[in-house]
């Protein structure tokens, strides 16, 4: 039987691109893992990469042998921990990404008491607006909030909930060139939105009996967050489509109204993405289902423009 090591050892540098990264993240001479890769091989009696002075990159069969070599590590490592923390309390690092606004308004406010009620548990969270591979970037956990669940073979999802977007304007600005009664009437309002490549946005907007209008518009304001978008819609710059959890209490104060009630962008569905091994770890196990216990099912959390 081959020696395990030695596919752990090929599954880094595989997945980090070289010898070089793989060595320093094992901790180990790059020498020492060249000369062991170089003997997995003639073991096997095949080439798995293919060696350049600039890049290396896997042949087929190293493609295939490299699934085989992650799922034992990932296997390994999850029952190294699940057994060591049968008797104890979770414990432990867990890693996390999470987009910005789910983050300002949702996730970030409930960790802090995940982390009380399990003390032990260390968490990073990378907050970043990208799709995020967590088999590749090495996190437990990537939240996402899409219209559609990712069919993956290699990922499992895990529901929490709907998110919205609504389009919303203040008092001042709907005085001053409204009213919008039909969609038709939007192109009376400035607008602010996220940035454009082009200096145009377009919003999407679904309403009664399956009816779908595209707005196309040029945004007056243009900035990359929606906590900032939010501030120029509150003092009257234009009007936008923000995501309902962060404009509760304008709403119910009267700073901001909605425009075009009814009419809105498409749900999406705020969910995890993980290697399905790491949910065994029991820290991994322990957020999800507190993500599930407390991010509300009946109150949307963020919305992605």
């Amino acid at each position: 039987m081959q020696d395990l090591n030695d596919m752990v050892f090929f599954a880094e540098v595989a997945e980090r691109g070289g010898f070089a990264a793989a060595s320093r993240a094992l901790g180990i001479p790059k020498s020492r893992l060249s000369r062991r890769v170089a003997d997995l091989e003639a073991q096997l009696g095949v080439q798995l990469m293919q060696r350049s002075t600039r890049r290396l990159s896997l042949t087929p069969a190293g493609e295939i042998y490299l699934k085989h070599c992650a799922a034992m590590r990932d296997a390994a490592q999850a029952a190294s921990e699940a057994v060591a923390q049968v008797q104890t309390e979770p414990h432990g690092t867990v890693r996390l990404s999470c987009p910005v606004t789910l983050a300002q308004g949702s996730v970030g406010p409930l960790l802090p008491r995940f982390m009380a009620r399990f003390p032990a548990v260390r968490v990073e969270m990378r907050v970043l607006n990208r799709p995020v591979d967590p088999v590749e970037e090495g996190v437990d956990l990537a939240l996402r909030v899409r219209p559609e669940i990712e069919d993956s073979a290699t990922l499992v999802a895990r529901t929490f909930g709907i998110s919205r977007g609504i389009l919303v304007a203040s008092p001042d600005l709907l005085r001053r060139q409204g009213p919008v009664q039909t969609p038709s009437d939007l192109g009376r309002l400035d607008t602010v939105s996220m940035s454009t490549g082009d200096g145009r946005a377009n919003w999407r907007l679904e309403g009664p009996a399956g009816k779908v209008v595209v707005h196309t518009h040029v945004p007056r304001y243009v900035a990359d967050d929606l906590l900032t978008l939010k501030f120029a819609v509150v003092q009257g710059t234009g009007a936008s489509v923000l995501p309902d959890y962060m404009c509760r209490a304008e709403l119910k104060a009267g700073t901001l109204v909605e425009v075009l009630p009814g009419w809105g962008p498409a749900p999406g569905i705020t969910h995890a993405m993980f290697p399905a091994r790491r949910a065994l770890v029991p820290a991994v196990r322990q957020l999800i289902d507190f993500l599930v216990e407390n991010l509300d099912r009946e109150e949307p959390h963020d919305y992605v423009i």
